[in-house]
């Protein structure tokens, strides 16, 4: 058995004389200093919501919504940044807080976020989720008009979704496309061999510069948050859904990252076409693609090439399902392991990593 990661000890405290009073006061200082991030109410006990027609749900979003401008380090060595790509966001919050997507902003010098009335204001990135894709940016602006984000677990394939964003950060605002919900639930692989999870597949057109956007219901709610397109495929996009990353962000906004174990492995989700590539005999379950024998899952005896079809004999059938398992937990577990035809069980003990802020 192996442990993994390790927290490092929490900072000291100072002690005060009256601790009567200090726990009071500590709930009462955390309230005003924490930023807060609020979903819309949840379908118990919340009135019943009105479908917008499309015009409505743009009036209604589109105030929400802003373009991402960054700057990288140009070749040949100038300090002076050039523009190095654009993309969108939507308005967290009234303290400034900006969601979009992690890859727009990775390994930028500078942000500035363009609002719908105009205005540009900088930005700096305050909080990520590689895994997921997403950042946090903040800025200091007036009248900022927050987003309403949906807390619905029941969206269906073939409703209607509205895609708002800024492709090519064109002038004369943003752009609205209209499409219906094909899929849930889809992960893929990107061209930098990461994995998204817990994607919403849409038809809706999602161009350059969409990037960060939001997908939004008939009833002006923000779904989810664009995040790819198929480059072999047309009328195909994705977006993440919003009931994925809820937690997420909420962990964004206290800590600037979210925690998640590090085992040393790459998943793959199997499908078809990967268990053929592989020459693999299971078509179900995750494909340990790369394994870092010096963490959990390699001194476990993982090994590149195994295929995990199940965790504490929960089966494993994408690699979402490999991370909620795993996300939480802080403990042993076991994985059901099948390697070169032959299954087997591998013991890990897992313990919550101390990410620190970007």
């Amino acid at each position: 058995m192996v442990t993994g990661a390790h927290s490092p000890a929490a900072s000291s405290r100072h002690a005060l004389t009256s601790r009567s009073v200090w726990p009071v006061l500590s709930v009462f200082l955390c309230s005003l200093l924490l930023p807060t991030f609020e979903v819309a109410p949840s379908e118990a006990g919340a009135a019943p919501l009105s479908e917008l027609s499309v015009p409505a749900v743009v009036s209604k979003v589109r105030p929400s919504v802003v373009t991402v401008l960054t700057r990288g380090i140009p070749q040949g060595g100038s300090q002076h940044g050039a523009p190095s790509g654009s993309g969108s966001g939507i308005i967290l919050d009234t303290n400034g807080y900006i969601l979009t997507n992690n890859h727009l902003v990775q390994g930028v010098t500078s942000v500035v976020v363009g609002l719908s009335t105009g205005r540009l204001t900088p930005g700096r990135v305050v909080a990520r989720d590689f895994l997921l894709d997403l950042a946090l940016i903040r800025i200091t602006a007036p009248d900022l008009v927050p987003a309403e984000f949906s807390q619905r677990t029941t969206l269906e394939i073939g409703e209607t979704v509205i895609a708002i964003g800024n492709p090519l950060a064109l002038k004369g605002g943003s752009t609205v496309t209209v499409g219906v919900i094909s899929a849930l639930d889809r992960s893929v692989l990107t061209p930098e061999g990461e994995t998204l999870y817990d994607l919403l597949q849409t038809d809706a057109a999602i161009n350059p510069g969409n990037s960060g956007g939001p997908l939004v219901d008939r009833f002006g709610q923000v779904v989810g948050i664009n995040v790819a397109i198929a480059p072999s495929a047309q009328a195909i996009s994705y977006a993440i859904a919003i009931e994925a990353m809820t937690s997420h962000i909420e962990s964004m906004l206290a800590r600037g990252s979210v925690e998640r174990p590090d085992l040393g492995l790459i998943p793959l989700t199997i499908t078809p076409s990967v268990a053929a590539s592989f020459d693999l005999e299971s078509d179900r379950g995750i494909l340990a693609l790369q394994v870092d024998q010096a963490k959990a899952a390699g001194q476990a005896g993982l090994q590149s090439g195994d295929v995990v079809t199940a965790i504490d004999n929960r089966p494993l059938y994408n690699v979402g399902d490999f991370w909620h398992a795993i996300e939480h937990a802080n403990g042993q577990m076991a994985f059901q392991v099948a390697t070169q035809g032959k299954a087997g069980t591998a013991t890990i003990i897992i313990s919550r990593p101390s990410l620190p802020r970007p």
